[in-house]
């Protein structure tokens, strides 16, 4: 079904949907240059240092690769940015290709390198200018009292062992973002696949897929993650961001494959499926050329709902002290911290549910004024 995109511009849910989207997504993609207690310039005795870039390219600390990506998409769309500006349209693509090439360098050539200066205190000494970021601390230290509630030093308090909140959020919705994205995309990779092989090919294969998905699903989702999560721990498998992604895209495919095959059902019946049949078009042309296009809609639509969902699964592990683990910062172990004393830690129930509504809502939203758009009208 194409897609009207004067419709898709002119509706309000979506509009609204994106925007907050983008409001929640910007900042905690571009988390490092907001906060960070590594100055981005630094004159001392005449001599200028550069210590936030080798951080910045090098992170340290057990999910650098999550960090390093989250650095390098920040890099990409700012160099994106200024380029569809400045750079003629003809020369566009050239200029992104070789951008995406040339931002990977310092993130391939530079070592990372543990950085203990106190630059805040360094800064403050008269022959020493220091440029610094709008929060002065990052996600992991240590810069404040433990249970700090809101003050001027820290706008949003600090958590149970006194790191900034603020940082933790931002770099929390990083972390939230990325397992909402990824695993999305794990999901709707298997999902499309099975789907279509199993609404075109249909007998035998059809019939157990079919039956393997109803026996899966009649758990539910929360429980059998919970379960798998804590298996792996049995095993004394380590719970990253990279492990929780895998978890949380292998057990939500099966939703989106019951959605595939019942619009392939529909769609291998029209005239078009049945002449590229005849003319002897090959089956994976037919399914990824003819048919994946074709029911592209109900899956971008249950793509949204999902990342929604999966932001929410990645917060309930967290929360529980399954998903990600410390000290990886994550909006799921800032309210895990307040559950004990919730009131006297008010700061730490507050920001991070509101956050979390945030992101939900937000995606929700986005995802009903897309079904509102591309939603099949039925005859």
């Amino acid at each position: 079904m194409p897609i009207d995109r004067e419709r898709l511009k002119h509706n309000a849910a979506v509009r609204a949907g994106a925007l907050l989207v983008l409001l929640l997504a910007v900042p905690c993609l571009f988390y490092p240059f907001i906060c960070s207690r590594l100055p981005f310039a630094l004159c001392c005795a005449g001599e200028w240092h550069f210590p936030f870039w080798r951080n910045f390219f090098a992170p340290i600390g057990a999910e650098w690769g999550v960090e390093a990506l989250g650095n390098y998409l920040a890099l990409l769309i700012l160099a994106l940015v200024i380029g569809k500006i400045a750079v003629p349209r003809r020369f566009f693509r050239p200029f992104a290709v070789g951008a995406a090439l040339l931002l990977l360098l310092p993130f391939v050539l530079v070592r990372g390198k543990l950085d203990t200066q106190n630059y805040r205190t360094l800064a403050t000494q008269a022959e020493v200018r220091a440029v610094m970021a709008i929060i002065p601390y990052d996600a992991f230290e240590t810069a404040g009292r433990p249970g700090e509630t809101p003050s001027f030093r820290h706008l949003l308090g600090c958590d149970d062992t006194g790191r900034d909140v603020a940082a933790r959020l931002l770099a929390g919705g990083r972390v939230s973002l990325c397992v909402g994205v990824f695993a999305t995309l794990i999901a709707v990779a298997l999902g499309c696949t099975v789907g279509l092989y199993a609404g075109y090919c249909g007998g035998t294969f059809d019939l157990l897929t079919m039956r393997l998905l109803e026996i899966v699903m009649c758990f539910p989702s929360f429980l059998l993650l919970l379960i798998i999560m804590a298996m792996l721990g049995d095993y004394h498998f380590e719970q990253s961001v990279p492990v929780v992604i895998l978890i949380l895209g292998l057990s939500g495919w099966m939703t989106i494959a019951l959605l595939v095959r019942a619009q392939v059902l529909k769609e291998r019946q029209l005239p078009y499926i049945e002449s590229a049949m005849i003319t002897g078009v090959p089956r994976r042309k037919i399914l990824f050329g003819h048919l994946l296009p074709n029911v592209a809609p109900p899956v971008l639509i249950a793509a949204v709902f999902g990342m929604a969902g999966a932001i929410l699964a990645e917060s309930g592990l967290s929360f529980l002290g399954f998903g990600v683990q410390a000290p990886a910062p994550s909006w799921g172990d800032l309210l895990r911290q307040a559950f004990d004393h919730p009131l006297r830690n008010w700061h730490l129930t507050l920001f991070p549910g509101l956050a979390l509504f945030w992101a939900v809502f937000a995606f929700n939203l986005l995802g009903e004024g897309l079904r509102q758009v591309l939603a099949v009208k039925e005859s």
